[in-house]
């Protein structure tokens, strides 16, 4: 029995892997659970005893890593509403640098952001995707008010303006590096990309400073 339980999970493992490595050569419509099985080295009876469809693999494929809008929105929650700055700014670095560090996340966000038609079958996947977006800029929206109620943010922006303008950078971040790795350097560039756009929300932006403050707060 634990032999059969061994092998069943390595056969999952394996159209997994199957399946990252054709959504990400043929894109996700263009990928039959045929195709997988073969890669895979398993009969496509294999795929269906674990995966009742494409959409329930694309979606175990997914659910495999910690995409950044999960990671980001997850601790935007516990970040310090007196100092939200700091945090805010470190976990947007953290969450591009990851995708540097961390080669199946990169593989898995790849596929996310190029290789994948939102069809009827993914509007599962679709969903929670776009709802971890809307947290995000809701959360970061929130912080962006705080800096507001201290005079901080800069008087021609809003709040809500602020949170759009941090997520489109990340997101473009993301499908820029995902794209083509040359255009930065995730753990080098990405702090000064980060910067450059908070001094233009935040008035005397200052990273340091602020880690101070919230050091001695």
């Amino acid at each position: 029995m634990r032999r059969t339980k061994e092998d069943a999970e390595k056969t999952r493992a394996a159209i997994l892997l199957a399946a990252e490595v054709l959504f990400l050569e043929k894109g996700v419509a263009h990928t039959t659970l045929e195709q997988i099985a073969r890669h895979a080295g398993v009969t496509r009876g294999a795929v269906y005893w674990h995966f009742r469809n494409k959409a329930d693999l694309f979606h175990a494929m997914i659910s495999q890593v910690r995409l950044p809008p999960e990671q980001l929105t997850e601790r935007l929650r516990s970040c310090d509403r007196e100092q939200p700055l700091r945090p805010l700014r470190d976990l947007c670095i953290e969450a591009i640098e990851n995708l540097a560090r961390a080669e199946q996340r990169r593989r898995i966000f790849t596929i996310l952001l190029h290789r994948c038609e939102f069809t009827d079958e993914l509007r599962e996947a679709e969903e929670r995707h776009n709802a971890f977006i809307a947290s995000f800029i809701e959360l970061s929206e929130q912080l962006f008010e705080c800096v507001h109620r201290q005079g901080q943010l800069h008087p021609a922006v809003t709040p809500h303006q602020a949170a759009q303008a941090l997520h489109g950078l990340i997101l473009g971040l993301f499908s820029d590096w995902t794209r083509d790795p040359s255009q930065f350097d995730p753990l080098t560039d990405t702090s000064s990309l980060i910067d450059a756009l908070f001094r233009g929300l935040v008035r005397d932006w200052n990273p340091a400073v602020d880690a101070q403050a919230t050091a001695t707060s």
